[in-house]
């Protein structure tokens, strides 16, 4: 299984300060970002690599919007290419215009950050452009548990748990797909048990990454989630292991996994420093 690639948007926006502000906050948000600053430059990237959105301005220094649009729905290559409007203009005559060519959504500046988030999340899944749950594990996938991030750090402290599958692909090839996949959902089935049981449902549990899972905690409860998750993996490793039909050789990885839990402080750290903490653990 391949890692999930996220969705890609592209920006067209000639103002650099704008274009490099949406690029630090999508980036955080798990997407890949383009960015070009021209009309032209944004017919010919499309030509080359189709986005899944593209978050154009009106005003650009060659072409407006409008004609850039036009052109895009006029190419069967870039027809369905999903697009907002990103612009200082309030007129009823301007959306409507933007609207009849095929914008899906109109936001102006200045803007709300969580609103643009909003609407490019709805526009990719009204549109199927990709799917925000893990095809496995049926887990929200790093994009909705940052979301809940968000929210988290403006009600005081909380607890993160990672927990990451290691030589899960040595066990693959040695036992297969199925039994890889079983892995996993072994796994989110275990945390989300013990989430209800220990926890509460209110709180987040997602993928994060391939093989690594994440989920909040209060941050008293944190202690005794960890200590029941990880007796329960513990005897479930165990257990596959000693169900596959060919023993281990001496020299080959020994499936396993690994806890990681610590208490984030809202007054001290980041959305982007807790995100780039993540990544750097299951990297």
């Amino acid at each position: 299984m391949e890692n999930r690639i996220p969705a890609t948007i592209l920006i067209v926006e000639d103002d650099l300060d704008i274009a490099d502000m949406l690029n630090a906050y999508f980036n955080v948000q798990g997407y890949r970002l383009l960015t070009v600053n021209w009309g032209e430059d944004c017919l010919k990237l499309c030509q080359n690599e189709i986005p899944d959105i593209i978050i154009l301005d009106i005003r650009l220094p060659d072409l407006d919007g409008f004609e850039v649009v036009q052109r895009l729905k006029n190419n069967r290559k870039t027809q369905d290419i999903p697009i907002i409007f990103l612009t200082e203009l309030r007129h009823r005559e301007d959306r409507l215009r933007g609207l009849s060519l095929g914008v899906e959504d109109y936001i102006t500046k200045p803007f709300d950050f969580q609103e643009l988030r909003l609407k490019i999340r709805n526009v990719l899944l009204r549109n199927n452009r990709y799917t925000m749950m893990n095809a496995i594990t049926g887990l929200p996938e790093r994009q909705l548990f940052t979301e809940s991030l968000d929210y988290h750090l403006s009600d005081g402290a909380f607890g993160v748990v990672l927990i990451s599958v290691r030589n899960l692909d040595a066990f693959r090839d040695l036992f297969g797909f199925i039994a890889a996949d079983e892995i996993l959902r072994a796994v989110a089935l275990i945390m989300k048990d013990s989430m209800v049981q220990n926890v509460s449902n209110d709180e987040a549990l997602a993928n994060w990454g391939r093989l690594n899972f994440v989920m909040t905690t209060p941050e008293a409860k944190m202690d005794s989630f960890v200590s029941d998750v990880q007796q329960r993996l513990s005897k479930s490793f165990t257990y596959f292991q000693s169900q596959r039909e060919r023993t281990y050789m001496d020299n080959d990885p020994i499936l396993d996994y690994k806890i990681q839990s610590w208490v984030i402080d809202p007054t001290k750290e980041s959305l982007q420093k807790i995100i780039n903490d993540l990544d750097h653990l299951t990297n």
